[in-house]
C-alpha cells in the first residue's frame, strides 16, 4: 500500500506541473519492452503486446457506451469487423488473390477512412438504443454484429472463406512496419492515445451527461440533456476505438483476415475484459485487456477428451468466469482502484487537517 501511494504521490506530481508528463513517462517506460521480450522470451510475445494494445483500444472504447453512458451493447465486435475488412480492402491491390476487391489506396488514408466508415455504422447500432433497452438493446446489437460477419464470411469480395490476404503493411518513407518488434510502436502509441482521450472524455462535460443518462435517463432528461444525442453519441464514439483497432489489426501482420476473428467468442472475451476491470473505470478496462489477453491466448488450445472426443475448455472458461467475475465481484479491479484512490484521498484530508491543527496549537 505505501509503495503504491508513493507511486500515485509521483504521477500527481507529474501531472500537477504538466498534465502531459505521466503519458510521456509511461510511453518512455513502454519503449524497450519488444527488446526485453525478445531477450528474455521469445518474438511471439511481442506479437501478443501488440494484440494487448489493440483489445485495450476495443475495451476503452466499449466502456465509453457500456459503462459511461450504460447502454447495454453485444455488437462491438461487428464494428471491430467493419474497421478491418474496409482498410484492407481499401489498401489490397485490383484483382486480388480469390477475387477480393481491392482499390489501392494507401494506408495512411485507408485507416481514416475505415474509422469514419466504423462511426457511421456505430451511428447505425446506436439507433435501436433510442427504443430500446436493457436485453432487448442487447439482442439488437447482437444480431447487428454477427450479421457482419455473416455477411463477410458469404461475400467473396471480401474475402469470404479464404478471407483477405496480403494485405501490405504501413509505411513512413522508406521504413515499413512489416515486424512484430516495428509494428508494437504503431499499436503502442495508439493505445496510449485511446486511454488518454478515453479520461479527456470522461472529465468533460460529455462524459458528465453520459453518466447521468447512465444513472437515471429520465432524470438526465429532466435536467436538459438530450438523451438521444447523447447516446448516439457514445455509441459513434465507440464506433471510432472499435475502427482503429480493426484498422491497425488488419495491416498488422502477417496482413491476413478471416471472418472467424469476429465471432461470439471474441465479443465474450471482450465483455470480459470490460468486466474484469470495472464497467465504467478506465484503469481497469486496461488491467482487464491485459490479463484477459493472455488468459485467452495460453487457453486456446486446452482441451479435454470425452469419450475419445476433443472438447475445446476456452468457451467454458471464459463463460464461467463471466458469471462468477458478476456474482463476486461485480465492481471488477475498477472497484479496487477507486477505493485505494478513495483512501488516499481520506488519509491526505486527515494528515492535512491533523497538521494544521498542531500548527494552531
Amino acid at each position: 500500500m505505501g509503495i503504491l501511494s508513493s507511486i500515485a504521490d509521483f504521477i500527481d506530481g507529474l501531472a500537477k506541473r504538466h498534465r502531459l508528463l505521466p503519458w510521456l513517462l509511461a510511453y518512455l517506460f513502454l519503449l524497450p519492452l519488444p527488446f526485453i521480450l525478445a531477450t528474455v522470451f521469445n518474438e511471439y510475445l511481442i506479437d501478443l503486446a501488440n494484440r494487448i494494445c489493440l483489445f485495450i483500444l476495443l475495451a476503452v472504447g466499449l466502456n465509453i457506451v457500456k459503462g459511461f453512458c450504460g447502454q447495454v451493447t453485444v455488437g462491438h465486435i461487428g464494428l471491430y469487423a467493419i474497421g478491418a475488412v474496409t482498410s484492407a480492402v481499401l489498401t489490397l491491390e485490383p484483382g486480388g488473390f480469390g477475387g477480393a476487391l481491392g482499390f489501392g489506396w494507401p494506408i495512411w488514408a485507408a485507416i481514416p477512412t475505415a474509422v469514419l466508415v466504423t462511426a457511421f455504422a456505430g451511428l447505425i447500432v446506436g439507433l435501436p438504443s433510442v427504443r430500446l433497452e436493457g436485453a432487448y438493446l442487447a439482442l439488437a446489437t447482437l444480431g447487428l454484429g454477427e450479421s457482419v460477419r455473416i455477411f463477410i464470411a458469404v461475400t467473396p469480395a471480401l474475402g469470404s472463406s479464404t478471407g483477405l490476404m496480403m494485405i501490405p503493411a504501413p509505411s513512413i518513407g522508406s521504413f515499413v512496419f512489416d515486424s512484430f518488434t516495428s509494428y508494437y510502436y504503431l499499436v503502442m502509441t495508439a493505445a496510449i492515445v485511446g486511454i488518454y482521450f478515453s479520461f479527456s472524455i470522461l472529465r468533460s462535460a460529455t462524459g458528465r451527461a453520459f453518466q447521468a443518462i447512465r444513472e437515471d435517463t429520465i432524470a438526465a432528461s429532466v435536467n436538459g440533456i438530450n438523451v438521444v444525442k447523447y447516446k448516439l453519441l457514445a455509441f459513434v464514439l465507440s464506433a471510432i476505438y472499435a475502427g482503429l483497432a480493426g484498422a491497425l489489426f488488419a495491416h498488422m501482420p502477417p496482413g491476413y483476415l478471416h471472418h472467424n476473428n469476429f465471432t461470439v467468442i471474441e465479443m465474450v472475451t471482450l465483455l470480459l475484459m470490460v468486466v474484469l476491470g470495472g464497467i465504467g473505470n478506465v484503469w481497469g478496462g486496461v488491467i482487464g485487456a491485459i490479463v484477459v489477453a493472455i488468459a485467452y491466448d495460453q487457453t486456446k488450445d486446452l482441451v479435454f477428451y470425452f469419450m475419445d472426443r476433443p472438447v475445446v475448455v476456452q468457451p467454458l472458461v471464459f463463460g464461467l468466469s463471466m458469471v462468477l467475475l458478476v456474482m463476486f465481484m461485480p465492481r471488477g479491479i475498477g472497484g479496487w482502484i477507486e477505493d485505494f484512490q478513495r483512501n488516499r484521498r481520506f488519509i491526505r484530508r486527515s494528515e492535512e487537517r491533523l497538521g494544521g491543527t498542531a500548527r494552531n496549537s
